[in-house]
Protein backbone atom coordinates (compact mmCIF):
# COMPACT_ATOMS: atom_id res chain seq x y z
CA UNK A 1 0.00 0.00 0.00
CA UNK A 2 1.39 3.51 -1.00
CA UNK A 3 1.55 6.51 1.06
CA UNK A 4 -0.78 9.04 -0.25
CA UNK A 5 -1.35 12.36 1.19
CA UNK A 6 -4.59 14.25 1.01
CA UNK A 7 -4.27 17.16 -1.38
CA UNK A 8 -6.85 19.08 0.57
CA UNK A 9 -5.51 18.48 4.72
CA UNK A 10 -2.74 16.85 5.59
CA UNK A 11 -3.59 13.34 6.11
CA UNK A 12 -1.85 10.25 4.72
CA UNK A 13 -3.83 6.83 4.01
CA UNK A 14 -2.62 5.68 6.48
CA UNK A 15 -4.76 6.85 8.88
CA UNK A 16 -6.81 4.05 10.34
CA UNK A 17 -10.53 4.22 11.21
CA UNK A 18 -11.42 5.12 14.53
CA UNK A 19 -13.44 1.91 15.84
CA UNK A 20 -12.92 0.62 18.58
CA UNK A 21 -14.20 -2.83 19.48
CA UNK A 22 -13.71 -5.15 22.49
CA UNK A 23 -12.04 -7.58 20.17
CA UNK A 24 -9.69 -4.84 18.40
CA UNK A 25 -6.39 -6.76 17.77
CA UNK A 26 -5.41 -3.02 17.05
CA UNK A 27 -4.05 -4.97 14.23
CA UNK A 28 -7.14 -3.67 11.93
CA UNK A 29 -5.91 -2.58 8.13
CA UNK A 30 -9.03 -0.20 8.32
CA UNK A 31 -7.77 3.09 6.61
CA UNK A 32 -9.28 6.42 6.13
CA UNK A 33 -11.33 5.86 2.46
CA UNK A 34 -9.70 8.56 -0.55
CA UNK A 35 -11.54 9.90 -3.62
CA UNK A 36 -9.51 11.36 -6.30
CA UNK A 37 -7.04 12.60 -4.12
CA UNK A 38 -9.32 13.55 -1.46
CA UNK A 39 -9.90 12.27 2.65
CA UNK A 40 -13.19 11.37 3.63
CA UNK A 41 -12.70 13.95 6.31
CA UNK A 42 -12.91 16.74 3.76
CA UNK A 43 -15.64 15.10 2.14
CA UNK A 44 -17.64 15.18 5.30
CA UNK A 45 -16.17 18.72 5.54
CA UNK A 46 -18.13 19.70 2.33
CA UNK A 47 -21.09 17.87 3.37
CA UNK A 48 -21.55 20.06 6.33
CA UNK A 49 -21.53 23.49 4.60
CA UNK A 50 -24.69 22.22 3.23
CA UNK A 51 -26.47 20.78 6.36
CA UNK A 52 -29.48 22.89 7.49
CA UNK A 53 -28.10 23.19 11.18
CA UNK A 54 -31.15 25.15 12.65
CA UNK A 55 -32.79 21.75 11.34
CA UNK A 56 -30.65 19.55 12.84
CA UNK A 57 -31.01 22.44 16.26
CA UNK A 58 -34.67 21.47 15.94
CA UNK A 59 -33.81 17.95 16.37
CA UNK A 60 -32.01 17.69 19.22
CA UNK A 61 -34.48 20.10 21.16
CA UNK A 62 -37.32 17.14 20.51
CA UNK A 63 -34.72 14.88 21.58
CA UNK A 64 -34.05 16.44 24.81
CA UNK A 65 -37.35 17.21 25.67
CA UNK A 66 -38.09 13.53 25.06
CA UNK A 67 -35.97 12.76 28.26
CA UNK A 68 -36.16 15.52 30.59
CA UNK A 69 -37.13 14.39 33.91
CA UNK A 70 -38.60 15.81 36.70
CA UNK A 71 -36.56 13.82 39.31
CA UNK A 72 -33.11 13.46 38.62
CA UNK A 73 -30.68 13.44 35.62
CA UNK A 74 -31.65 14.02 31.89
CA UNK A 75 -28.70 12.81 30.56
CA UNK A 76 -25.06 11.42 31.32
CA UNK A 77 -21.97 12.95 29.31
CA UNK A 78 -19.07 11.41 29.61
CA UNK A 79 -15.62 13.47 29.30
CA UNK A 80 -12.65 14.65 31.18
CA UNK A 81 -13.35 18.26 31.21
CA UNK A 82 -11.26 18.87 28.38
CA UNK A 83 -12.27 21.25 25.83
CA UNK A 84 -15.00 18.88 24.29
CA UNK A 85 -16.63 17.17 26.86
CA UNK A 86 -16.78 20.79 28.54
CA UNK A 87 -18.86 22.64 25.76
CA UNK A 88 -20.87 19.61 25.70
CA UNK A 89 -22.22 19.31 29.05
CA UNK A 90 -22.04 23.18 29.65
CA UNK A 91 -24.20 23.91 26.89
CA UNK A 92 -26.64 21.29 27.43
CA UNK A 93 -27.44 22.40 30.90
CA UNK A 94 -27.05 26.11 30.09
CA UNK A 95 -28.67 26.66 26.72
CA UNK A 96 -30.69 23.58 26.10
CA UNK A 97 -32.03 22.80 29.93
CA UNK A 98 -30.77 19.99 30.85
CA UNK A 99 -29.76 18.45 34.08
CA UNK A 100 -27.14 16.04 32.84
CA UNK A 101 -24.60 14.20 35.19
CA UNK A 102 -21.06 14.42 34.00
CA UNK A 103 -18.96 10.76 33.97
CA UNK A 104 -15.08 10.31 33.62
CA UNK A 105 -13.07 6.93 33.10
CA UNK A 106 -9.65 8.79 35.18
CA UNK A 107 -6.62 9.16 32.87
CA UNK A 108 -4.07 6.91 33.63
CA UNK A 109 -1.86 9.71 35.49
CA UNK A 110 -3.10 13.63 35.62
CA UNK A 111 -1.23 16.62 34.86
CA UNK A 112 -1.81 19.86 36.97
CA UNK A 113 -3.99 21.11 34.23
CA UNK A 114 -5.82 18.13 33.48
CA UNK A 115 -6.67 18.03 37.32
CA UNK A 116 -7.12 21.79 37.81
CA UNK A 117 -9.75 21.25 34.30
CA UNK A 118 -11.50 18.76 35.60
CA UNK A 119 -12.03 20.86 38.83
CA UNK A 120 -13.01 23.71 37.03
CA UNK A 121 -15.56 21.44 35.13
CA UNK A 122 -17.12 21.47 38.16
CA UNK A 123 -16.86 24.22 40.17
CA UNK A 124 -16.82 27.12 37.42
CA UNK A 125 -18.82 25.56 34.79
CA UNK A 126 -21.64 23.87 37.43
CA UNK A 127 -22.21 20.73 36.89
CA UNK A 128 -21.99 17.33 38.67
CA UNK A 129 -19.56 14.53 38.03
CA UNK A 130 -18.56 11.04 38.94
CA UNK A 131 -14.98 10.47 38.49
CA UNK A 132 -14.82 6.49 37.85
CA UNK A 133 -10.92 5.45 38.73
CA UNK A 134 -10.17 1.91 37.75
CA UNK A 135 -7.65 -0.71 39.03
CA UNK A 136 -4.35 1.09 39.38
CA UNK A 137 -2.38 -2.28 39.22
CA UNK A 138 -4.84 -4.01 37.03
CA UNK A 139 -4.70 -1.33 34.30
CA UNK A 140 -1.06 -0.54 34.54
CA UNK A 141 -0.68 -4.44 33.46
CA UNK A 142 -3.24 -4.27 30.86
CA UNK A 143 -1.55 -0.59 29.42
CA UNK A 144 1.57 -2.45 29.53
CA UNK A 145 0.34 -5.68 27.35
CA UNK A 146 -1.39 -3.42 25.05
CA UNK A 147 1.90 -1.32 24.35
CA UNK A 148 4.29 -4.40 23.99
CA UNK A 149 1.62 -6.42 22.09
CA UNK A 150 -0.15 -3.48 19.84
CA UNK A 151 2.07 -0.36 20.23
CA UNK A 152 -1.25 0.95 21.77
CA UNK A 153 -0.96 1.86 25.00
CA UNK A 154 -4.39 3.58 25.39
CA UNK A 155 -6.26 0.70 24.40
CA UNK A 156 -7.45 -0.22 27.52
CA UNK A 157 -8.24 3.66 28.21
CA UNK A 158 -10.05 3.77 25.18
CA UNK A 159 -12.45 0.94 25.94
CA UNK A 160 -13.19 2.13 29.36
CA UNK A 161 -13.88 5.93 28.19
CA UNK A 162 -15.93 4.19 25.50
CA UNK A 163 -18.33 2.17 28.07
CA UNK A 164 -18.20 4.65 31.32
CA UNK A 165 -21.63 6.59 29.36
CA UNK A 166 -23.60 3.68 28.91
CA UNK A 167 -22.42 1.83 32.49
CA UNK A 168 -23.43 4.80 34.52
CA UNK A 169 -26.28 5.39 32.38
CA UNK A 170 -27.89 1.52 33.47
CA UNK A 171 -27.01 2.40 36.55
CA UNK A 172 -28.81 5.49 36.74
CA UNK A 173 -31.52 4.63 34.71
CA UNK A 174 -30.88 7.64 32.58
CA UNK A 175 -31.62 6.02 29.50
CA UNK A 176 -29.68 9.54 27.47
CA UNK A 177 -26.07 9.54 26.63
CA UNK A 178 -24.53 12.05 24.95
CA UNK A 179 -21.06 12.20 23.19
CA UNK A 180 -19.53 15.28 21.97
CA UNK A 181 -18.43 14.45 18.47
CA UNK A 182 -18.27 11.58 16.36
CA UNK A 183 -15.03 10.47 15.58
CA UNK A 184 -16.05 9.04 12.57
CA UNK A 185 -15.97 12.67 11.19
CA UNK A 186 -12.20 12.49 11.37
CA UNK A 187 -11.28 9.70 9.29
CA UNK A 188 -14.12 7.02 9.01
CA UNK A 189 -16.46 6.09 5.79
CA UNK A 190 -18.67 9.83 5.39
CA UNK A 191 -21.64 7.44 5.55
CA UNK A 192 -20.98 6.81 9.23
CA UNK A 193 -21.75 10.28 10.63
CA UNK A 194 -25.27 10.09 8.46
CA UNK A 195 -26.70 8.99 12.15
CA UNK A 196 -26.91 10.95 15.53
CA UNK A 197 -26.41 7.51 17.27
CA UNK A 198 -23.64 6.09 18.32
CA UNK A 199 -24.39 1.74 17.17
CA UNK A 200 -24.98 0.10 20.98
CA UNK A 201 -22.76 -3.13 19.03
CA UNK A 202 -19.88 -1.13 20.35
CA UNK A 203 -20.65 -2.02 23.99
CA UNK A 204 -21.54 -5.80 23.14
CA UNK A 205 -19.78 -9.23 23.31
CA UNK A 206 -18.80 -11.84 25.71
CA UNK A 207 -15.29 -10.53 26.99
CA UNK A 208 -12.87 -7.61 26.83
CA UNK A 209 -9.21 -8.05 25.16
CA UNK A 210 -6.37 -6.10 25.98
CA UNK A 211 -3.56 -6.18 23.75
CA UNK A 212 -5.23 -9.21 22.20
CA UNK A 213 -5.11 -11.42 25.13
CA UNK A 214 -8.22 -11.73 26.74
CA UNK A 215 -9.48 -11.28 30.10
CA UNK A 216 -9.51 -14.52 31.15
CA UNK A 217 -5.93 -15.37 30.11
CA UNK A 218 -4.43 -12.16 31.99
CA UNK A 219 -6.44 -13.43 35.07
CA UNK A 220 -4.77 -16.67 35.04
CA UNK A 221 -1.29 -15.45 33.80
CA UNK A 222 -1.20 -12.18 36.56
CA UNK A 223 -3.37 -13.17 39.54
CA UNK A 224 -6.03 -11.47 38.99
CA UNK A 225 -9.92 -12.37 39.23
CA UNK A 226 -12.48 -11.90 36.53
CA UNK A 227 -14.61 -9.73 38.40
CA UNK A 228 -11.52 -7.48 38.64
CA UNK A 229 -12.67 -7.00 34.78
CA UNK A 230 -15.97 -5.68 35.29
CA UNK A 231 -15.48 -1.78 34.56
CA UNK A 232 -14.07 -2.87 31.27
CA UNK A 233 -16.55 -6.08 30.21
CA UNK A 234 -18.80 -5.40 27.80
CA UNK A 235 -22.62 -4.31 28.42
CA UNK A 236 -26.26 -5.23 27.28
CA UNK A 237 -26.87 -1.63 26.41
CA UNK A 238 -30.45 -1.82 25.64
CA UNK A 239 -32.84 0.81 26.72
CA UNK A 240 -30.07 3.19 26.57
CA UNK A 241 -29.67 5.54 23.98
CA UNK A 242 -25.49 7.54 23.13
CA UNK A 243 -26.65 10.23 20.44
CA UNK A 244 -23.81 12.42 19.64
CA UNK A 245 -23.64 16.58 20.32
CA UNK A 246 -22.16 17.12 16.50
CA UNK A 247 -24.69 15.39 14.36
CA UNK A 248 -26.90 18.43 15.96
CA UNK A 249 -24.50 21.17 16.23
CA UNK A 250 -21.61 22.25 14.10
CA UNK A 251 -18.28 20.98 15.78
CA UNK A 252 -15.51 23.05 15.52
CA UNK A 253 -12.58 22.03 18.30
CA UNK A 254 -11.09 25.34 17.80
CA UNK A 255 -14.39 26.82 18.87
CA UNK A 256 -15.00 24.54 21.71
CA UNK A 257 -12.04 25.80 23.25
CA UNK A 258 -13.07 29.38 23.20
CA UNK A 259 -16.76 28.29 24.68
CA UNK A 260 -15.34 25.75 27.41
CA UNK A 261 -12.50 28.89 28.55
CA UNK A 262 -15.08 31.12 28.57
CA UNK A 263 -18.03 29.36 30.23
CA UNK A 264 -15.73 26.50 32.14
CA UNK A 265 -12.55 27.79 33.57
CA UNK A 266 -10.78 26.02 30.55
CA UNK A 267 -7.29 26.70 30.49
CA UNK A 268 -4.46 25.59 28.19
CA UNK A 269 -0.75 24.89 28.90
CA UNK A 270 2.53 25.08 27.07
CA UNK A 271 2.79 23.86 23.68
CA UNK A 272 1.47 19.89 23.58
CA UNK A 273 4.97 17.95 22.52
CA UNK A 274 4.16 16.66 19.01
CA UNK A 275 2.28 19.37 18.08
CA UNK A 276 1.80 22.88 17.88
CA UNK A 277 -1.37 22.97 20.14
CA UNK A 278 -1.74 24.44 23.48
CA UNK A 279 -5.50 23.03 23.78
CA UNK A 280 -5.15 19.18 23.10
CA UNK A 281 -4.19 16.18 25.11
CA UNK A 282 -3.97 17.87 28.46
CA UNK A 283 -5.40 15.53 30.69
CA UNK A 284 -3.33 13.13 30.61
CA UNK A 285 0.56 11.96 30.95
CA UNK A 286 0.47 8.83 28.90
CA UNK A 287 -1.86 10.60 26.27
CA UNK A 288 1.63 11.86 24.26
CA UNK A 289 2.71 7.97 23.99
CA UNK A 290 -0.85 7.25 22.58
CA UNK A 291 0.28 9.63 19.96
CA UNK A 292 3.61 8.79 19.63
CA UNK A 293 2.82 5.28 18.69
CA UNK A 294 0.45 6.25 15.87
CA UNK A 295 3.69 7.98 14.38
CA UNK A 296 5.44 4.71 14.61
CA UNK A 297 2.95 2.86 13.07
CA UNK A 298 1.32 4.59 10.55
CA UNK A 299 3.54 7.98 9.94
CA UNK A 300 1.16 10.30 11.68
CA UNK A 301 1.49 12.13 15.01
CA UNK A 302 -0.18 14.39 16.91
CA UNK A 303 0.49 17.40 14.51
CA UNK A 304 -1.03 15.61 11.67
CA UNK A 305 -4.09 15.26 13.55
CA UNK A 306 -4.46 18.76 14.61
CA UNK A 307 -3.43 20.67 11.49
CA UNK A 308 -5.34 17.98 9.41
CA UNK A 309 -9.05 19.34 11.18
CA UNK A 310 -7.83 23.15 11.37
CA UNK A 311 -7.51 23.13 7.67
CA UNK A 312 -10.80 21.48 6.76
CA UNK A 313 -12.53 24.18 9.07
CA UNK A 314 -10.47 26.99 7.59
CA UNK A 315 -8.58 27.78 10.65
CA UNK A 316 -5.14 27.53 8.65
CA UNK A 317 -4.08 26.69 5.13
CA UNK A 318 -2.86 23.73 3.97
CA UNK A 319 1.03 25.26 3.45
CA UNK A 320 0.50 25.95 7.13
CA UNK A 321 -0.64 22.89 8.06
CA UNK A 322 2.41 20.96 6.09
CA UNK A 323 5.17 23.68 7.44
CA UNK A 324 3.96 22.78 10.88
CA UNK A 325 3.59 19.03 10.85
CA UNK A 326 7.05 18.90 9.35
CA UNK A 327 8.07 20.74 12.44
CA UNK A 328 6.49 19.34 15.17
CA UNK A 329 4.95 16.03 14.39
CA UNK A 330 7.91 13.25 15.03
CA UNK A 331 9.11 15.41 18.15
CA UNK A 332 9.55 13.04 20.63
CA UNK A 333 7.42 13.66 23.97
CA UNK A 334 10.20 13.79 26.27
CA UNK A 335 8.35 15.42 29.29
CA UNK A 336 6.39 12.59 30.49
CA UNK A 337 9.02 9.68 29.77
CA UNK A 338 9.89 8.65 32.82
CA UNK A 339 6.78 8.77 34.21
CA UNK A 340 5.19 6.72 31.08
CA UNK A 341 8.28 4.00 31.92
CA UNK A 342 7.45 3.94 35.65
CA UNK A 343 3.67 3.64 35.26
CA UNK A 344 4.20 0.60 32.91
CA UNK A 345 7.19 -0.71 34.48
CA UNK A 346 9.78 -1.08 31.30
CA UNK A 347 13.39 0.16 30.88
CA UNK A 348 14.18 2.75 28.31
CA UNK A 349 16.42 -0.16 26.48
CA UNK A 350 12.92 -2.07 26.11
CA UNK A 351 10.48 0.80 25.33
CA UNK A 352 13.24 1.13 21.94
CA UNK A 353 13.07 -2.35 21.43
CA UNK A 354 9.47 -2.68 21.57
CA UNK A 355 9.21 0.86 19.29
CA UNK A 356 11.70 -0.35 16.93
CA UNK A 357 9.36 -3.79 16.27
CA UNK A 358 6.59 -2.03 15.29
CA UNK A 359 7.89 0.20 12.76
CA UNK A 360 6.67 -0.95 9.17
CA UNK A 361 9.57 -1.21 6.88
CA UNK A 362 7.27 1.39 4.16
CA UNK A 363 7.47 4.16 6.41
CA UNK A 364 10.38 4.14 8.09
CA UNK A 365 13.94 3.82 7.28
CA UNK A 366 16.25 2.70 10.32
CA UNK A 367 14.37 5.27 12.50
CA UNK A 368 14.03 8.21 9.40
CA UNK A 369 10.57 8.26 8.03
CA UNK A 370 10.42 7.75 4.61
CA UNK A 371 7.66 9.51 3.33
CA UNK A 372 6.78 13.01 4.42
CA UNK A 373 3.46 15.58 3.64
CA UNK A 374 4.58 18.30 0.96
Amino acid sequence: MSVEFCTRCVISNRRPSSVVEFKNTGQDKHYIEFQNGVCSACLYADMKESINWEDRELQLKELLDGHRSNNGYDCIVPGSGGKDSAFTAHILKYKYGMNPLTVTWAPHLYTEIGWQNFQNWMHVGGLDNILFTPNGKLHRKLTRLAFENLLHPFQPFIIGQRIIGPLMAKRFNVPLVIYGENQAEYGNPVDQNASPRMDNKYFQGDEAFFGGVSEKEIAREYGFTTNDFTPYRPIDASGVQVHYLGYYLKWDPQEMYYYAAENTGFETADRTQGTYSKYSSLDDKIDPFHYYTTLIKFGLGRASYDAAQEVRNGKITRAEGVDLVRKYDAEFPSKYYMDFLDYIDITDQEFWEIIDRFRPSELWEGRALRHAVS
